[in-house]
């Protein structure tokens, strides 16, 4: 095997089970999910594959019932994040050494891990930990992770084979090195997909990570760093730091050895990343990699000629699946007057039918936010909704967090475009929307691109498609992933890499080849088969 050419096709993508009543899928997990509702487990640090107690404690809760503890934390202070900087680079001596294809079929083993044991035992974190039903923990921690695992493989294997051609009496490669030193990992709790992703896509490419996990995500993410273990991940090439993500960032940028970030997050923590690494910059043996997708105020406009039902579906689904608490989630949108009374007419009847509630009951569709903090600040929105003069609540508004941090889908309507719930990111189950007039298709296109510093997904809906291809030539820097008669999220790796620009990060495509690549410093090799012998040029022979 060690002279044989390895390609990775593409793959197919995971396929979402049913979890229909009585369904082996639908069993396994509610058995998962009752075993991790009595117990409290204890999450250590782990750094070089050695697990550390700090006693210095944070907890879990379940956001839909916050009196519940699923678990307890040990956070890292200085010494523990220095100690995971050496184990980094100790562990980068092999693994950046290790053949690319070894690597790949650790991954690999990552992907059948999760496909079959750690199926319900991610979904089940997943959803006690972060409040997602059944249906979003399914294509978040167990297909998209799954699909990353498989399809970064196959990028790699295109990566690789991109080589230059031969010269006359040369012969010429590229080495894709990984990067000189290790790369910071700082993930959200909305993905458990993506802080497994961002993770693993350096990792694949032979580099090594100190990761510091969402402090809501920690149970999740703990589970996924005992599946890498489990598939045979060396100790020390990633390294688990709960705990305070200024305190780690500061002493991680601060290291010679600081490569790049890869990170998922709100714009404002990626700034201050950055700013960080531009005080150390002539510190550091090589530029760093940063990488980042932020955040973002996505968008729904609608042209005259749509389709009023599907416009609804879109929003409601767009806006309140997972509370709103996707990156990609809709939170505005433009709507021609002659439309909005009966788009928000089938906004009312879904509403009226979505029920709200525990994770662990299956008919719920809407949960709860993941934390007080997030709580209060859509709360802060909803109560300058109410007292404006120049918007209205029409759907919902109601909230409460005694026992679980709920939020009712809500809809405010606005005859402001600069409102404030229209240009601000609130990450929750709120949609504003502006109703235009009919004739204002190309004002309100341009008020679209320029109401909002972010760039990150939206959506263009209409049957007339000279019309919707105008709109979408308008809009063509206002998001990085972009739909026509969809709704604005539900990516799926290899078919729609994701990420923005602007102030959305650096859309570099999480889930395609310009991602993977990020991680790598090429050199070029050329070797020339017979030197010459002579500094003369043939003319002067």
């Amino acid at each position: 095997m060690y002279n044989a050419t390895i390609h990775f096709p593409p793959p197919a993508n995971e396929p979402v089970k049913a979890y229909l009543e009585g369904s082996p899928e639908r069993l396994a997990l509610e058995a998962e999910l009752e075993r991790q509702s009595r117990t409290v487990i204890d999450i250590p640090i782990i750094i070089g594959g050695r697990e550390i107690r700090t006693g210095q404690l944070g907890k879990v809760v379940c956001p839909h019932d916050h009196g519940h503890l699923l678990a307890t934390f040990h956070k890292v202070s200085g010494k523990e994040v220095r100690m995971a900087v050496d184990a980094a680079l100790e562990a980068r001596k092999v693994w950046a050494e290790t053949p690319w294809t070894v690597r790949a079929a650790i991954i690999l083993k990552m992907a059948e891990l999760l496909a079959t044991k750690y199926r319900p035992i991610l979904n089940a974190a997943c959803m006690l930990g972060q409040s997602k039903n059944i249906y979003q923990a399914e294509i978040d921690s167990a297909c998209e992770t799954i699909d990353f695992f498989r399809y970064n493989v196959h990028y790699a294997s295109k990566i690789y084979g991109m080589q230059p051609k031969d010269g006359a009496g040369n012969l010429n490669h590229t080495d894709f090195r990984p990067l000189e030193g290790f790369v910071l990992a700082v993930t959200p709790f909305n993905f458990t997909s993506i802080a497994s992703n961002l993770c693993m896509t350096p990792v694949l490419m032979g580099n090594v990570v100190l990761w510091k996990p969402s402090t809501t995500a920690t149970l999740s993410n703990y589970y996924l760093m005992k599946l890498y273990e489990e598939a045979g991940l060396p100790p020390g090439v990633i390294n688990f730091l709960p705990g305070s993500g200024a305190l780690i960032a500061e002493v991680a940028t601060a290291s010679k050895y600081f490569a790049g970030i890869h990170f998922t997050g709100s714009t404002g923590t990626f700034n201050n990343l950055w700013r960080l690494a531009g005080d150390h910059l002539g510190h550091y043996i090589s530029y760093p990699r940063l990488v980042g997708e932020t955040g973002g105020k996505d968008f729904i406009f609608v042209h005259p000629s749509a389709d009023v039902k599907a416009v609804a579906t879109a929003a409601f689904c767009g806006a309140f699946e997972y509370q709103g608490q996707k990156c990609s989630a809709a939170s505005r949108m433009y709507v021609p007057k002659s439309l909005w009374p009966d788009i928000l007419g089938f906004l009312k009847e879904y509403a009226a039918e979505a029920r709200m509630g525990d994770v662990r009951e299956a008919s719920n569709f809407i949960n709860a936010v993941i934390d007080e903090a997030s709580w209060d600040n859509i709360d802060r929105h909803i109560r300058h909704a109410e007292e404006a003069s120049d918007a209205r609540i029409v759907l919902g508004g109601r909230r409460d967090k005694r026992v679980g941090y709920f939020v009712e889908p809500t809809v405010i309507e606005t005859s402001n475009p600069h409102f404030k719930s229209m240009e601000e990111e609130i990450f929750g189950p709120v949609l504003t929307v502006y109703p235009y007039d009919d004739d204002k298709v190309d004002e309100t296109a341009t008020l679209c691109d320029t109401t909002s510093p972010y760039g990150l997904t939206g959506s263009v809906f209409g049957r007339d498609r000279i019309a919707v291809e105008k709109i979408a030539g308008a809009l063509r820097y206002a998001a990085g992933n972009f739909y026509i008669n969809d709704k604005p999220t539900g990516a799926v790796v290899g078919l729609q890499p994701f990420g923005g620009a602007r102030a959305s990060g650096t859309d570099d495509k999480a889930g395609g080849e310009f991602n993977l690549i990020r991680w790598t410093i090429p050199r070029v090799i050329k070797e020339t088969l017979v030197p010459p012998t002579g500094f003369r040029y043939g003319y002067m022979e």
